[in-house]
């Protein structure tokens, strides 16, 4: 029984970090998982909270799209490094993701970006290194870009949280990278107007969050934000399940398919000059 003072306290948006925790270690534990994520495993037999509501609640759709959305990162992020071996990887709004531990080449820096109480949180459960760091501040306090030694081939992880912000907010961030990182590549996550009303009811208020945790942000056209600023540049775009469903049953597939052909969230990798 966990008692009032033992639990995590976090903002109504922070706590959102344990849905895609939670789904990580779900995967981990089946027969034959299509992520491995032993970490987030240990955190949640540990972290003082109460899973059984998001246990109960949530669908077993959007667990897969959570190892959906991770695998993807993981891929497009090798891929980089792969390219710039000692490249600088930002993990913006990274909770208690772990994404460092399944793509570190032993020469990338990796920086850890969350808000002050997430951070405190993740140093319980996860330790920096000489090659990677956490930075306690929002991501739009722009004192954070001192933290990269290396400008010149920057990689952006941002999951799960461009969606939380008002499109007014998403379009001075991506100004802002442009400032400070030109040449800058990003990775995130996105849904559409009709897949941002699904996840509020779905996920959000199933998984037991508060509704001032409810998603703000949604796109249609992911090429609309080519017009935002002339620098910003679509390299790919995708529907969460494309290159997932295959893993799963007919009819576990079907369900995705409708996901993806209603664009309900989607995958996409841009470049700033």
């Amino acid at each position: 029984m966990i008692g009032d003072s033992d639990k995590i306290q976090l903002g109504s948006i922070q706590e959102t970090l344990l849905l895609p925790l939670w789904g990580r270690a779900i995967e981990t534990q089946k027969q034959k998982p299509l992520l491995i994520d032993n970490k987030a495993v240990s955190i949640i037999n540990d972290i003082p909270y109460d899973f059984s509501v998001i246990s109960k609640n949530i669908n077993k759709f959007v667990q897969f799209g959570w190892i959906a959305r991770s695998n993807y990162f993981d891929k497009k992020i090798k891929a980089f490094i792969d390219l710039y071996p000692e490249a600088t990887i930002v993990n913006i709004g990274c909770g208690l993701d772990t994404t460092f531990d399944r793509v570190d080449n032993e020469k990338i820096q990796w920086i850890d970006l969350d808000l002050p109480d997430t951070i405190e949180l993740r140093k319980k459960y996860i330790s920096e290194s000489d090659r990677r760091q956490f930075v306690p501040k929002s991501v739009f306090d722009t004192s954070w870009y001192d933290k990269i030694e290396n400008k010149n081939h920057v990689m952006l992880l941002i999951a799960g949280v461009l969606f939380y912000f008002a499109e007014t907010d998403v379009k001075k961030l991506f100004n802002d990278f442009h400032t400070f990182l030109p040449g800058v590549e990003i990775v995130f996550d996105y849904g559409s107007s009709l897949g941002t009303k699904i996840s509020n009811k779905r996920v959000i208020e199933k998984g037991g969050m508060d509704r001032s945790a409810y998603i703000k942000w949604w796109i249609d056209n992911i090429l609309e934000i080519e017009k935002w600023n002339s620098n910003i540049k679509v390299l790919s775009n995708m529907p969460m399940y494309k290159e997932h469903k295959k893993n799963y049953s007919f009819l576990e597939r079907i369900g995705m398919n409708i996901a993806d052909a209603l664009k309900m969230m989607s995958l996409a990798h841009i470049r700033i000059s």
